[in-house]
């Protein structure tokens, strides 16, 4: 039951803040504290529970949910299905890391305490969901779960634009989530579940019994026209969506039908309808506006999570939903999304580098390194996929250390503007340190993590026989340009002698710049150390992922 526990601890914490007596709302940072810690150990336990040579799904959890026989056509069936690969676990690791990072960052929150830990902890189970869930109904719900909470955690505490970004936030998301939805829709209509319709003809009795050589049968039956409909269960179990062989014949979605809507095959239409959905939370160029807007304004706890999880949840959706049950779609348009993901890079570097706002800047760079994250996923070789979910990890940790060093200089002075201080290095030395190891992380210096996944990524695109190498070469274009705005940022803030712009309600601006306190680099220091470790030790990741890879791209190669 660890995965269950992962979801439900805290969603149930959520209510438990929510029902809290005013008299004691100060227990909700507390309450919040113990559920996302005994996160990060249900977390390990999954770990420590997973067998790195087994490359199929693992701590399976599955509970028939609705069950609603349709007469003539087939029977509805929607499970609760949750389970582990190579692939999410390591994300399910990193938001339980970051989750808690995020909890601490927000000790100093005064406002609506309830409300505030009771809609974080709802994030957290959400995105725990989204990780984990197998069935693709069960997945959407924690997706769009996921959306209000971060509507008020943005419109609520954010800054002086907040209700704008929280309401393009929201308009961008809805729209992507419209779009999944409606290829959800079409794939569950399009599929059937072989185990419960082989049960539901009578073949077998129980699931237990159906084998290998069943399901063949099954689906040839299928295909011939010999299966009664009413005994078709559909589903929404991504191991069956994902499987050619269980669509029904002459259905929307059949690769061997075809029909041609739009001008497009209906599949390639579903294919970019999906795309763009989970593009859009990635963020892929052009469809990345929201993002800045909704960094900014966010407060520093809400931007760590936005950027250190939720864009993964886009990166992930490529890999376990648009490609696996698109693969004709990921293959025949590989340039293309290649394409894209080069754009993020190259127009994220140059925005970035025009910046002069620190938080935007590195809002910007979060677009340019999840460009990498697209390229090694349209490259369809081993090295890319790895690099891509290492990528992930590793922007999660960069990226929510970056924004928590914003947050030091922003809670001291209430100024993000690079050129309102100079010479930070003399009386903030540990804040100058942590915030070299960030930004030299993320420029990918090698011995940081972030130096493994741009490596890996740019490897996997230049060997892929999909993609030709000059793509490939322009996306290298993003490295140097990450060195330019974060070592331009570095000597104009820390460099020379000691200067803070005046602000006001202080008597003495640079006295206020005093360094770390306890509770900052409680946060800090363990995300550095991550990732420097991970960066000398990238196998921590590459174990994970390897096995669950290599049999997705060989399924791949069948399809």
């Amino acid at each position: 039951m660890i995965l269950s526990l992962l979801i439900f601890l805290p969603l149930i914490g959520s209510l438990l803040v929510a029902l809290l007596p005013e008299s004691q709302t100060a227990q909700c940072r507390w309450i919040a504290l113990i559920l996302t810690l005994g996160e990060v150990v249900l977390a390990g336990m999954a770990c420590a529970g997973f067998d790195k040579t087994v490359a199929g799904y693992q701590l399976l959890e599955q509970a028939n949910w609705i069950t609603l026989p349709l007469g003539g056509l087939g029977i509805a069936s929607i499970d609760y299905l949750v389970a582990v690969d190579g692939i999410s676990l390591p994300l399910v690791v990193l938001s339980a890391v970051v989750m808690l990072i995020g909890v601490v960052s927000s000790w100093s929150m005064t406002k609506r305490l309830k409300a505030y830990y009771s809609l974080y902890l709802l994030l957290t189970g959400s995105i725990m969901g989204c990780f984990l869930a197998l069935d693709f109904f069960l997945f959407f719900l924690f997706f769009e779960f996921m959306l209000l909470p971060m509507y008020f955690l943005i419109g609520l505490w954010g800054g002086p634009r907040r209700e704008y970004a929280s309401i393009k936030f929201f308009l961008y998301t809805l729209l992507g989530s419209l779009l999944i939805l409606l290829v959800m829709i079409g794939l569950y209509l399009s599929v059937m579940d072989p185990v419960s319709t082989a049960v539901a003809a009578g073949l077998v009795p129980d699931p237990s019994a159906v084998t290998t050589e069943i399901v063949r049968n099954i689906q040839a039956y299928l295909q011939n026209g010999q299966l009664n409909p009413a005994y078709v269960v559909h589903t929404f179990d991504m191991r069956y969506l994902s499987d050619g062989g269980n669509y029904l014949p002459n259905t929307f979605l059949n690769p061997a039908s075809e029909p041609i809507v739009l001008g497009l095959p209906a599949r390639m239409l579903a294919f970019w309808a999906i795309f763009i959905g989970f593009a859009i939370k990635l963020p892929v160029v052009p469809l990345h506006t929201w993002l800045p807007d909704a960094h900014v304004e966010a407060p520093t706890p809400v931007s760590v999570v936005l950027a250190g999880v939720l864009l993964k949840i886009g990166g992930y959706g490529f890999i376990r939903i648009v490609w696996n049950f698109f693969p004709d779609g990921a293959s025949e348009y590989a340039q293309i999304l290649a394409g894209l993901g080069v754009l993020s890079i190259v127009y994220g570097g140059l925005t970035a580098l025009a910046q002069t706002d620190l938080k935007k800047m590195i809002a910007y760079s979060s677009v340019s390194h999840m460009g990498f994250v697209l390229l090694g996923v349209a490259s369809l070789t081993a090295e890319g996929i790895n690099g891509a979910v290492y990528q992930m990890v590793s922007h999660g940790i960069l990226s929510a250390m970056l924004f928590l060093i914003v947050g030091v200089v922003y809670d001291r002075t209430h100024d993000r503007r690079i050129d309102s201080y100079r010479g930070l290095m003399q009386p903030m030395p540990k804040y100058t340190t942590l915030t070299a190891i960030a930004f030299f992380g993320s420029l990918g210096l090698p011995g940081f993590s972030g130096f493994v996944g741009e490596l890996f990524t740019l490897m996997g695109s230049f060997q892929s026989e999909w993609l030709p190498g000059w793509l490939t070469a322009l996306a290298t274009t993003g490295i140097l340009l990450a060195a330019a705005y974060f070592l331009w940022t570095f000597q104009r803030m820390f460099f020379g002698p000691t200067w803070v712009r005046p602000f006001e309600s202080q008597s003495g601006p640079i006295s206020v710049l005093s360094d770390l306190t306890a509770r900052e680099k409680l946060m800090l220091i363990p995300l550095g150390a991550m990732a420097l470790i991970l960066g000398l030790f990238p196998n921590l990741v590459f174990n994970l992922t390897n096995a669950t890879v290599s049999q997705w791209l060989v399924k791949f190669a069948v399809e």
